[in-house]
């Protein structure tokens, strides 16, 4: 008997592959974020956060900031204390999560060590990595950021974030907030960065 073989449409093996390449993507995503959310959940301090590696990347992403953008030098000037978050990730597909570490900076000494943690909602896709520099200028905002229940933006202190157009309009005379803080990457100053409902919690360790 002689048998038939039957050819597979080559659109349909291209569909299966294109198929077979989308769910892999979604199921790296999905894994990225099970990944930071769970890191994110750790009480304790990475090794990074005792050595001086972090405290190293921390002062010179400071000292970054300051020489290329004056208002900073003259808020960590006036500031009760600065925090600096070196390098935060963040990533994500549909649910969005972000993590970093950082070091807290009083009177160019090092004041603690704090953990950044976030969760954002809404079409996104991939991953990127930014730094972030918060001056806390009373020390009423100092102590909520050092509470047992860590400081949650939005809630309590006020925050304003720092980008290129509204750094020109303030002066000395208009620094009343509690904290501003600058949201940046490798090409500069981030617009339209939002820090709404991101936790920052003290390292114990």
């Amino acid at each position: 008997m002689k048998s038939t073989a039957i050819a597979r449409p080559e659109g349909h093996s291209i569909q299966l592959r294109v198929r077979g390449n989308r769910r892999a993507a979604m199921l790296r995503a999905a894994l990225s974020i099970v990944a930071i959310l769970t890191f994110a959940g750790l009480p304790h301090a990475p090794a990074a956060a005792q050595d001086y590696g972090l405290e190293g990347e921390a002062r010179w992403t400071l000292n970054r900031l300051v020489a290329t953008q004056p208002l900073a030098g003259m808020l960590h000037q006036r500031a009760y204390a600065t925090l600096v978050f070196p390098d935060i990730t963040k990533a994500g597909f549909l649910v969005g999560g972000e993590y970093g570490n950082g070091v807290l900076f009083r009177r160019n000494g090092v004041a603690g060590y704090f953990n950044l943690a976030g969760v954002s909602y809404g079409f996104q896709a991939g991953a990127q990595s930014y730094s972030l520099v918060m001056f806390f200028m009373n020390e009423w905002s100092w102590r909520a950021l050092s509470s047992r229940d860590g400081f949650q933006v939005g809630v309590g202190p006020s925050v304003v974030v720092l980008d290129e157009g509204l750094a020109r309009t303030v002066t000395s005379t208009t620094l009343t907030s509690d904290v501003y803080a600058y949201v940046f990457g490798a090409q500069g100053l981030m617009a339209g960065a939002g820090l709404q409902g991101t936790k920052i919690t003290r390292l114990n360790y």
